[in-house]
């Protein structure tokens, strides 16, 4: 069973992970969650918007789609490869797929069995991500976009300990769906597994802080208080010996 982490620990995971995070409102809250829950977590889900505007595509899967109630996803994937985050909890993105297919996931089954049934709930199961195109088979997929999607995907399977193969398309869970199309899905997953087979890097350790010498201040006081009677004996013995030279 894998529990999501806290909204702030998924930021920190993503930006981790090398990836740009536009935080969009109070998308921590934002949220299906009074119509059912949003976990176990088993795998993570990409789909494509058919929009175009970046703008306008954040705009959609924040608010609604037609009659469809946002957030629709958990992260706007941008052409330019900005992750836009615009809900977390449960999402409208999966709809109901197949139950074989999940129990594949959650065994991490090389292959996964054809979506014929629609049967389980699937925004209960999954992190859900839209990526901005068209998804006519036309529209293409900048190599920003691309490696945005497996460093989002690799985020989460480090985080949750799961393989490539927990990442899947929308059309491998609900009949009838074509997303993402035109994304190589077979080298996509070995990019997340080469991504995967590296550390991610620690940041650098602080330098660590020197602090000042702690100074007694009463050795201080002592000290201003009895040094000036030692001057004033000093000048005055000085004194008397040239005097007394003179004379």
């Amino acid at each position: 069973m894998a529990t999501p982490p806290i909204a702030d620990a998924f930021l920190a995971l993503l930006r981790a992970e090398g990836l740009t995070v536009v935080e969009v409102g109070r998308w921590q809250t934002h949220n299906r969650n009074h119509k059912g829950p949003w976990g176990p977590v088993h795998g993570v889900m990409i789909h494509h918007t058919v929009t175009k505007g970046t703008e306008n595509t954040v705009r959609i899967c924040r608010d609604e789609y037609t009659s469809l109630p946002g957030p629709l996803c958990h992260g706007v994937i941008a052409k330019d490869g900005t992750v836009h985050l615009v809900g977390y909890g449960r999402a409208n993105h999966a709809g109901l797929g197949d139950g074989d297919v999940l129990q594949a996931i959650i065994n991490e089954t090389p292959a996964l069995p054809r979506d014929d049934e629609a049967d389980t709930d699937g925004n209960r199961y999954f992190y859900g991500f839209e990526c901005e195109n068209l998804g006519d088979g036309k529209d293409p997929w900048p190599k920003e976009q691309l490696e945005a999607i497996e460093r989002v995907a690799a985020a989460i399977c480090r985080h949750h300990g799961w393989e490539p193969r927990s990442v899947i398309r929308h059309l491998d869970w609900q009949p009838g769906k074509v997303d993402p199309r035109g994304v190589d899905w077979d080298a996509m997953q070995d990019r997340i597994a080469d991504r995967l087979a590296v550390p991610v890097p620690k940041p650098p350790a602080k330098p660590p802080v020197v602090k000042p010498p702690a100074v007694d201040l009463s050795k201080l006081i002592a000290a201003a208080k009895s040094d000036p009677p030692r001057l004033v004996r000093r000048s005055r013995i000085t004194a008397s010996r040239r005097w007394s030279r003179r004379s």
